[in-house]
Formats: structure tokens, sequence, C-alpha cells
């Protein structure tokens, strides 16, 4: 963590730790800090310290004031900007710690897993007898096939409720090969290839 210092001048300096022969009564480390140290000042020692370092190299984009709205915010943005010189500190800092050795990859991922439901086959049908996923099934067995008109009036299900069971439970979980077409009067039609 950076140590500030702030002088006389108002001029405000970051160090990797407090220098030696520093006045710890001039330092500060946190927001929270700068705050209980300029306490006493008057407010136009706050804009001071601002002005001092607004426009020059790195804060350029900082611009001079005239006054704050109160010392809460002249406290805040100074600790702001004053943040941007503990980054310079950092890395100044970062080159004398050791250097690390290369990361580690990520294990290859494996094969995706299989999403039919355990123990079915590719292909076979895991439908009780008289329920309407079998029925839907036997339907699309059909060498025409099934149209999705057909479909909704024998099981009562909406066009997207159909599509649904098609795409998730037919070709995903039971893992058949559904086709899908439109007919001569240009109806959608489900047929399962053997």
């Amino acid at each position: 963590m950076a140590t500030f210092t702030i002088d006389s001048d108002n001029n405000i300096t970051a160090h990797a730790g407090l220098p030696a022969g520093a006045d710890e009564s001039a330092s500060f480390t946190t927001q929270k800090e700068l705050a209980k140290l300029t306490a006493e000042w008057p407010m136009s020692r706050l804009i001071d310290t601002w002005n001092g370092f607004a426009g020059a190299a790195p804060f350029n984009n900082l611009k001079p004031v005239k006054k704050f709205t109160d010392r809460k915010a002249a406290v805040s943005r100074i600790w702001k900007a004053v943040e941007r010189l503990a980054a310079d500190v950092a890395k100044s800092a970062g080159d004398v710690a050791p250097a690390k050795g290369k990361a580690k990859k990520s294990p290859p991922k494996g094969k995706r897993r299989d999403t039919a439901r355990p123990g079915a086959k590719r292909g076979a049908t895991v439908a009780r007898d008289g329920s309407k996923k079998a029925e839907v099934i036997d339907l699309m067995r059909r060498p025409a096939g099934a149209t999705l008109a057909e479909i909704m009036e024998m099981t009562s299900w909406q066009a997207h409720t159909v599509r649904g069971f098609v795409s998730g439970t037919l070709i995903k979980k039971l893992g058949l090969r559904v086709e899908s077409f439109r007919t001569e009067g240009k109806e959608r039609a489900y047929k399962i290839k053997s």
C-alpha cells in the first residue's frame, strides 16, 4: 500500500512505505486519514493543494477550481487524484518483487457429455405406451410424417410446445433424427428418420 506525504507547500508525494525521517503527522494512506489530516485546514489550503497539481502531468485532465462545495467533496476529489500516484509507485515497487513463473494452463476440456437420458440408446424410444409422447412418436414414424396441426390436435398442445418437444425431447434427450419439412399445402411437418 502506498503512503503519501504532504509538505508545507501542499506538494503530495507517493512512497512505497513511510520514508525514514518523514513526519508521520503529514502522511496518510487512506481517504479517511487524509480527511483527518486536513480537518483543521482552512478550505483555501485544500483549494491550493488541488490547484497545485491540477493540469500538471499526470493530472492533465484535472481543472483548477475556485472553491469546493464542502470539505468532504474536496477531500474526496483530492484522494481520487492522488490514487493515480499510487499506481506509479506500485509499478516501480513491482520491479523489485521476484518474477512469477508462467501461469499454468487449465486442463483441456473433456469430451462433451451426451445429453441423452441415462440408459437411453440413440434412436431408442423411452415412452410409456399410451402416453402423448408415444402417440406423437408413432405419428411421426408414419411414411408421410405428421403435420404440426395434427400433433397439436391430438395432444391439445400449442405450436411452441410441439416445437420444444421435438427439439428438446426427441432430438436432444432421445437422440432421434427428426426431419422438419413443409408439405405441399405449405404446412410444417415432422418425420422421424430411421
